[in-house]
């Protein structure tokens, strides 16, 4: 009779499999690596909070080699000017975040592979090994190409551009919370990345750049008027081309807007949120500014609707955008 399997040690697995991640073992303490990276405990501790990692206990081997180096190099980065010591822990802020959602989905990806091959414990930790490489060398291709798109938009920029003036959009998937209710965590997580894909490759094709998404909406920017009402109605073009997904309301808006650590402030967001939430299933509309800047435009159609109250401006004036065409 054969003797069943033993069953695996799951603290060595997982000690194994975080060496693989960290690329070393946990040998210091808070203390320690703060020491060792030649920067104050205080200061190592608001980064480390600001990156999104829970607090450690002073008493606590929680840091590896990688910790050091990395609290070195931001010193280094302040030292010689290149970040600014009052938007440190901002900086570290978005930089966690924005990493926090990359290492989420790719868990949940490589949990999905795991669990399709039904791979070994050990198997399964050369595969990260594998896998770790690759991925760095791919973030680091993406990153480097965006860096170097935003250098050449800065570059080439005009007084507008170098101001901030842009033009924002919202984009918002209609009736979301209803389908939320009806919809299983499977389709509804299907949906979600359906819209997200088609967004993302819309606003690029059209020359924008997504801001961020957030369940049922994409925030975006374009450089020009022209731009953004290309991809607010290729947007619903999309949308119903695809037959099965839910419509959208766009709202946008044209002026002077704060980039700031790579999202977005200012009235020109808030109007375009404003005029989203106004918006009829299927539209778009765009303020005042943005329409002046269109007027005349041979591919577009503008129609000034009456004056709406909402949360902020009680004197909104919406214009609805459509392609000349369509009149």
């Amino acid at each position: 009779m054969t003797s069943p399997a033993p069953e695996p040690d799951l603290g060595a697995l997982q000690q194994d499999f975080e060496q693989a991640l960290l690329g070393g073992e946990r040998k210091f303490t808070r203390i320690e690596v703060s020491e060792r990276a030649g920067v104050s405990s205080e200061r190592a501790e608001r980064m480390w909070r600001a990156l999104g990692f829970a607090t450690v206990p002073d008493d606590e081997v929680a840091f590896t080699d990688g910790d050091v180096e990395a609290l070195r190099l931001v010193a280094a980065l302040e030292d010689d000017g290149f970040i600014d010591p009052a938007v440190e822990s901002s900086l570290a802020r978005k930089l966690g975040q924005t990493q926090s959602r990359l290492a989420s989905w790719q868990s949940a990806m490589f949990l999905e592979l795991l669990g399709a091959s039904k791979l070994t414990a050990d198997d399964a930790i050369e595969v990260a090994a594998l896998l770790l490489p690759a991925m760095e060398r791919l973030q680091t291709y993406v990153w480097r190409r965006h860096l170097a798109a935003a250098a050449g938009r800065a570059v080439a920029g005009s007084d507008e551009l170098a101001r901030g003036v842009r033009v924002v959009g919202f984009a918002d998937i209609v009736s979301f919370t209803r389908l939320t209710r009806r919809l299983s965590e499977l389709e509804l997580g299907r949906l979600i990345e359906r819209f997200e894909g088609l967004a993302a490759e819309v606003v690029a094709v059209n020359g924008g750049r997504v801001i961020k998404s957030i369940g049922d909406e994409v925030l975006f920017v374009t450089d020009t008027p022209a731009q953004g009402a290309a991809v607010a109605l290729a947007l619903q073009d999309k949308m119903r081309e695809a037959g099965d997904l839910p419509e959208l309301r766009i709202g946008l808006s044209y002026g002077s807007i704060l980039i700031r650590l790579g999202d977005v402030y200012g009235e020109v967001v808030n109007l375009a949120s404003r005029l989203t939430s106004e918006c009829k299933p299927g539209r778009v509309l765009i303020d005042r500014e943005l329409a002046a800047a269109l007027d005349g435009h041979p591919s577009y159609r503008l129609r000034r609707l009456r004056r709406v109250s909402v949360r902020g401006y009680h004197h909104l004036a919406p214009y609805a955008l459509q392609r000349a065409h369509e009149f």
